[in-house]
């Protein structure tokens, strides 16, 4: 029986909420998915508020939760994710924090759009992370976004992933999440580039961050795992994602199908089903009261 890592994602659900969850709620629910035995969770970004106001409390979140700990007395694993200097240097403030995350892109256009860097500048912070974090006894991880395709009629193709990952190696990454950013890539595709991508790089861990319709979820986590990834994002009712996928039905892989999928594949989780069904809840509860927009009918 293979043991399987889940990071639940709550930062990348919340993020594109028209409403903001209050400091007080989002400790609360970080609480309760830690006493429930969810080990690693991206939980905060420290990013501007003016582009994403979700985030604006990062801090303070994390604070609160500086004395939470896991039913085993350890603490969990908090991720949060950076997109700049200045963002290193909160997380790096932040005790609490004890991962940090970036979004590395291999496509030009979505790099500029979503950080507007260049691919050298991009480079450069990766190396500045990679010795900070080292440096401060942190974990990184970077997640190499367009992984699995490019909608963008840019140059794409495993071998660009593959000399990505060796560079990162080369640098002393050790962490590396795979993202289909837009959810394109069929499960065999998933399969294909995850296996390239993983044999090229022996001694650094990949896992995969992937989006996906709804019909196609528990397919692709049973491709990628088959090809021997053992660490794998989710989001709790599948909440979030990416707004550039062009479809409303793309989203982030519910943790519910990944665990469910890879439980029934013999896999540890190390997510008990009456937790889940728990985290469920009280994840659902949360999405229906802060995806209500003031105005409009609520659903049934």
């Amino acid at each position: 029986m293979e043991t399987v890592t889940i990071v639940e994602c709550p930062r990348d659900a919340w993020q594109g909420l028209e409403q903001i969850i209050p400091t007080s709620e989002k400790v609360e629910y970080f609480t309760r998915l830690i006493n429930l035995g969810f080990k690693h969770i991206d939980a905060v970004s420290f990013v501007s508020p003016k582009h994403v106001p979700q985030m604006a409390d990062s801090e303070e979140v994390m604070r609160q939760l500086s004395r939470v700990k896991l039913p085993s007395g350890e603490p969990p694993d908090m991720i949060g994710i950076v997109v700049n200097e200045q963002g290193v240097d909160r997380a790096l403030a932040t005790p609490v924090v004890t991962t940090l995350g970036y979004p590395y892109s291999i496509s030009a256009y979505f790099r500029r759009a979503n950080a507007n860097m260049s691919r050298a500048e991009s480079r450069e912070l990766v190396e500045s992370l990679q010795r900070r974090t080292k440096a401060a006894g942190r974990d990184l991880v970077i997640y190499i976004s367009m992984a699995f395709g490019n909608p963008y009629e840019e140059p794409w193709g495993p071998e660009i992933v593959e000399e990505t990952l060796v560079w990162l190696k080369d640098i002393g990454v050790k962490l590396v999440s795979l993202a289909d950013t837009v959810g394109s890539a069929s499960p065999q595709e998933v399969a294909a580039v995850y296996r390239a991508a993983a044999d090229s790089v022996a001694g650094v861990e990949v896992g995969v961050h992937l989006h996906s319709r709804p019909e196609l979820a528990a397919e692709k986590v049973l491709a990628a795992y088959e090809a021997g990834c053992r660490r794998f994002d989710g989001a709790l009712t599948g909440l979030g994602g990416c707004p550039f996928a062009g479809d409303h039905l793309v989203g982030n892989i519910p943790t519910e199908s990944v665990v469910a999928a890879l439980s029934a594949r013999g896999a540890i989780t190390g997510i008990d089903t009456k937790s889940l069904a728990i985290a469920y809840a009280i994840t659902s509860e949360l999405r229906a009261k802060y995806t209500y927009v003031p105005g409009s009918t609520r659903p049934n």
